[in-house]
């Protein structure tokens, strides 16, 4: 139940309303119904005034003007008709619509994020003020839920900022800053936090005496004026933009881009109108289900400690000991750098220790608006990377992580040399992606502050960690993972420990089946064509080269000695790294790599390798490749949950999502699963029982299907 002061108002002036957004009870104003109400319940108040000459609206939590809406009354709501669907849209538009009927002018005052619902409240002020703060961001992330904004966000966007960039801004779901939201005309000005309020009253005062509010309101009544040339244009390339970007898989966006073209030439209360009844085709589609499901997950996921005993409080990490400065090890000494934690990174090399140092500061000081890094940004963060020679300086760390050669007489060497230098509170970390974190910790005096932080590469770009679990690693050491993965910006899944961990167990049958596709006879063409319809980010070929085939022969080698009945080392793959074909770098593999594009062509070379491997040759369709790829994986999963290497089923979907670009609009593996159904599964199984255990139900799906259940049932963290 929402606390009444979840909305106040209040008078900072005889003249001049407040209405401040403040729901104790959440650390983020959302716009739930009882909100919206309270918010309605001010505005009649304020109608009856005669004496004011100004609203401003604002919040009193830091970093957050309104978060959006309430997603979990979306869900409940998924039942609704059409009809009802649009009825509840037109109703918080006709709410935030008052705003502008006000007989005086309303200035939004915005500190912090200022996102969906919330923005939407926000351009049906006459102004909008924003403070200087970085984390302070306007934008319309609905597309992202597979729907667009609903409260007249189509409507009101296009015809204050223009409509090409209420197209780009409502079609690409992105946020955007303060400056940059000042240059659209999204924000009338960027003032200081402290001078926030201040401004926002002064802004009302002008507005009152010049009363240009009033013309504003009128024209972003009416329809948009633009020449049938501009319109063509802005039609065709946004299409193709979005086309390029969504491969028709997302249908929000598209939606959205053909709502406001064909709405622009209306008044917009008539547009608003339109909005509510598109916004009812989307919701509670299939990709708007998967989507919603996905921001459960991430929100889950933030709230989620990694362990169950709540009472236990991670340990502070404040510097950070990186060992390896290759690739991996200088990413992940950037992403703590970019936190502005200190950094110590060592390498056994010295040309590659200064050349990781350097990669390090340069990616952390890197800006989005220069594309490159800031001088400001370098000369804040140089001071904070130490670079050492001597393993000595490790004994000043919270935590050291080892990312050096997978090799586990070396790693282990390396740990027990370290561990005696560390403090006894500090954390101790492997960032390996296949060596069992229970061996490695054989042998240390404190094995239970030692885990696995697995990142993944590119470590800029990839959201995901892994935190792997040994059965000696306390609870502590695992909430100060956690936090620490956390505290980066990433999404940290706990793992217990066992060959391949989670991402790479789970993509190890779906490379294992690709591979004998090939072998069937299949064309790369066709696998890697089945596997991006479904959704996937590149096709298994593709994915192949661009890891490395001698990396993905060791990742086989290692789950085929830890599971012979269900898989096998590829001969294909023996027979290409034998003949120095390991993918993109080095210029071939499955493909063959002629120029620095990273587009691979067909090679004859590879066919001849392939030709004698070929038994039985096939013919198989589309479905059938997607059945062979990913029921496996599906059977694979179910496994993982019988032996209780992860806590939650859903973290087996938020591992596939970010670890390897799983397609969010199915909504993550086991999500997609049981939209077709557990009983439904056994039956798609059976045609394919003859290839083995591989194929072969597993007592979990089994009993899951025998009773009708889904694997969400399982849920077992809330």
């Amino acid at each position: 139940m929402t606390d009444a002061s979840a909305v106040q108002l209040s008078f900072p002036q005889p003249d001049i309303a407040l209405i401040t957004f403040d729901d104790p009870e959440k650390g983020a104003n959302i716009l739930s119904r009882g909100v919206m109400d309270q918010f309605a319940a001010h505005l009649d108040t304020l109608s009856k005034r005669t004496d004011l000459v100004g609203l401003v609206v604002g919040s009193a939590k830091p970093g957050v003007f309104i978060a959006g809406a309430d997603i979990r009354e979306f869900v409940s709501a998924t039942a609704n008709t059409k009809a009802q669907t649009a009825a509840t849209s037109n109703r918080g538009r006709e709410l935030f619509q008052r705003i502008g009927q006000l007989p005086f002018p309303s200035v939004a005052a915005i500190n912090g994020l200022c996102l969906g619902g919330g923005a939407e409240l926000a351009v049906w002020c006459d102004r909008r003020l924003m403070t200087n703060d970085a984390k302070s961001q306007i934008g319309f992330p609905e597309v992202k839920l597979g729907i667009f904004p609903g409260w007249g966000g189509t409507a009101r966007v296009p015809r204050i900022v223009g409509l090409g960039n209420a197209v780009e801004l409502i079609t690409s779901g992105e946020s955007i800053g303060s400056l940059a939201a000042v240059r659209m005309g999204l924000i009338t000005d960027v003032v200081p936090a402290d001078r926030l309020l201040e401004s926002a009253i002064a802004l009302v005062r002008a507005e009152t005496k010049s009363g240009d509010y009033r013309k504003d309101r009128e024209r972003w009544h009416g329809p948009i004026v633009m020449s049938p040339t501009e319109f063509a244009f802005l039609e065709a390339t946004a299409t193709a933009v979005i086309m390029q970007q969504t491969k028709g898989q997302y249908p929000a966006p598209m939606a959205a881009l053909k709502l406001m073209l064909a709405t622009s030439s209306l008044d917009a209360t008539a547009a608003s109108e339109r909005e509510a009844a598109g916004v009812a085709e989307l919701f509670g589609s299939p990709v708007s289900q998967a989507l919603i499901n996905v921001f459960f997950l991430t929100d889950r996921n933030k709230k989620d400690l990694g362990i169950d005993n709540r009472s236990v409080t991670p340990r502070s990490i404040k510097s950070v000991g990186v060992v390896g400065a290759g690739i991996m090890g200088s990413g992940i000494a950037a992403a703590c750098l970019k936190r502005e934690l200190m950094v110590s990174l060592a390498d056994a090399r010295p040309a590659a220790l200064t050349a990781g140092v350097r990669t390090a500061i340069e990616e952390a000081a890197f800006d989005k608006a220069t594309r490159g890094p800031t001088t400001e940004r370098v000369l804040k963060l140089a001071p904070l990377m130490n670079e050492i020679v001597d393993e000595q300086e490790f004994s000043r760390c919270d935590l050291v992580i080892e990312a050096i050669v997978e090799n586990e007489a070396i790693k282990r060497e390396f740990h027990s040399r370290v561990e005696a230098l560390l403090p006894a509170t500090a954390t101790l970390a492997s960032n390996t992606s296949a060596i069992s974190i229970g061996r490695l910790a054989e042998g240390l005096k404190r094995p239970e502050n030692f885990c696995g932080i697995h990142f993944f590469n590119p470590v800029r770009k990839m959201a995901l960690v892994e935190v792997i679990r040994a059965p000696q690693t306390s609870d502590e050491t695992v909430a100060t993972a956690v936090a620490f993965a956390k505290g980066l910006g990433k999404n940290p899944i706990v793992v217990n420990d066992g060959p391949g961990f989670l991402v790479n167990r789970l993509l190890s049958p779906y490379m294992n089946e690709t591979l004998a596709l090939l072998t069937q006879g299949i064309p790369i063409k066709a696998v890697d064509g089945a596997a991006k319809a479904f959704g996937m980010p590149m096709g298994p070929i593709t994915l192949c080269d661009v890891v490395g085939l001698d990396t993905s022969l060791f990742a086989g080698r290692v789950m085929a000695e830890a599971y012979p009945d269900r898989f096998l080392s590829s001969p294909l793959m023996e027979a290409l790294v034998k003949a120095g074909r390991l993918g993109q770098k080095s210029g071939a593999g499955f493909f063959v790599y002629r120029d620095k594009s990273g587009r691979g062509d067909p090679d004859p070379a590879f066919d001849a390798i392939l030709a004698p491997l070929i038994t039985n040759p096939q013919t198989m369709d589309a479905e059938t490749l997607t059945l062979r790829m990913f029921l496996p994986m599906v059977l694979e999963a179910t496994r993982i949950l019988q032996e209780k290497k992860v806590r939650d089923p859903r973290d087996v979907d938020l591992g596939l999502i970010f670890g390897v670009g799983f397609p969010p609009f199915k909504g993550g593996l086991l999500f997609w699963a049981d939209t077709i159904g557990t009983p439904k599964i056994v039956e798609l199984l059976k045609p394919f029982e003859s290839l083995g255990e591989r194929y072969r139900p597993t007592p979990l799906l089994l009993e899951l299907a025998a009773a009708g259940r889904r694997f969400y049932d399982l849920n077992t963290t809330r």
